[in-house]
């Protein structure tokens, strides 16, 4: 365990150093660069301009840069916002809980709906509930994030008023009944791809339990059918879905994107977007590092638990 752990810390560590080079170099090469909005401004001349460039460090070469913006991130120093003058940590840290709030939401739908979707579907193979799931799960698929958020705002806000269009909270009402009911609405729309992928890996994976010779013994046995799927079929599909939910939070991390940009969430993704707009380069590679630090640590930890509950993993 100790040399898989080691394995796994190495290569996470030189996948970082891999995102962190590509990132970069994209936004040193990007047109514009951090100082376009600075000319905008009528005002600026470009003495002014090269000042601020020098006091950027933005005028030595991109290596040395890149150099020093990781010496500084290994200190703990993310830089500073070109926004507000404010550090790079504390930007991200005030829209942090919003989006893991999101995300937990959004998973804990997928997973229980997904689940129960692809087990039912696969101990009910070819039935008319097999086939409504399967396309269910296309259309899902097919169909882009943003256009479901809309038709749900549309749907739920617009004409049946039964949930907010968009924010977080109203404002003068912290209760966390308010929370949830803005939460509701972003949380079921970024849940619907996942469910989707959830369901139909979950129904491969049962399918697979299912023609194994424990359960064919415990049939034998007269083990009852319920107890079967629920002991001995569903605990051992879950195990390769363990793997699956650490697979997923890039996918995860897009959707929120676009799912906090349609509903005005005050999260990650929508910090992106407007840090791009702005060119406040800092905070851009800041939110890239930790959404691959959030993945590598995530997938870290799906790979220690199969490792932990499954004992082929773990003696192999």
């Amino acid at each position: 365990m100790a040399a898989f752990l080691f394995s796994r810390f190495l290569q996470s560590a030189v996948l970082l150093v891999i995102v962190s080079i590509i990132g970069f170099l994209v936004l040193y090469l990007m047109p514009g660069g951090p100082l376009s909005q600075y000319a905008l401004d009528p005002g600026m001349t470009q003495e002014d301009i090269a000042r601020i460039t020098e006091q950027l460090g933005l005028n030595r070469p991109v290596h040395v840069q890149y150099l020093d913006w990781v010496w500084g991130l290994v200190q703990g120093d993310w830089g500073t916002s070109f926004r507000d003058g404010s550090p790079v940590t504390q930007v991200i840290a005030r829209h942090v809980p919003a989006t893991l709030l999101l995300m937990g939401s959004s998973t804990v739908i997928a997973v229980a709906i997904g689940t129960w979707i692809g087990v039912r579907g696969a101990t009910h193979r070819y039935s008319g509930f097999d086939y409504i799931a399967t396309v269910g799960a296309m259309i899902a698929l097919s169909i882009p994030t943003f256009w479901f958020g809309l038709i749900g705002i549309y749907v739920f806000a617009l004409r049946l008023d039964w949930l907010p269009a968009g924010n977080m909270y109203t404002i003068g009402d912290g209760s966390v009944l308010n929370y949830l009911h803005h939460l509701i609405l972003p949380s079921i729309v970024l849940a619907l791809v996942h469910i989707a992928i959830w369901s139909r890996f979950m129904r491969t994976a049962t399918l697979d339990a299912i023609s194994q010779d424990f359960v064919k013994t415990a049939r034998a046995k007269g083990v009852s059918e319920r107890r079967v799927v629920m002991k001995h079929v569903v605990g051992n599909a879950l195990l390769p879905m363990i793997t699956l939910a650490g697979v997923q939070v890039p996918s995860l991390l897009t959707g929120a994107l676009v799912t906090e940009t349609v509903f005005t969430w005050p999260g990650m993704g929508r910090l992106f977007l407007d840090s791009l707009g702005y060119s406040d380069y800092p905070v851009v590679m800041g939110l890239l590092m930790f959404s691959a630090l959030l993945t590598i640590v995530a997938n870290l930890i799906a790979d220690i638990t199969v490792a932990l509950v499954d004992p082929r993993i773990r003696l192999a």
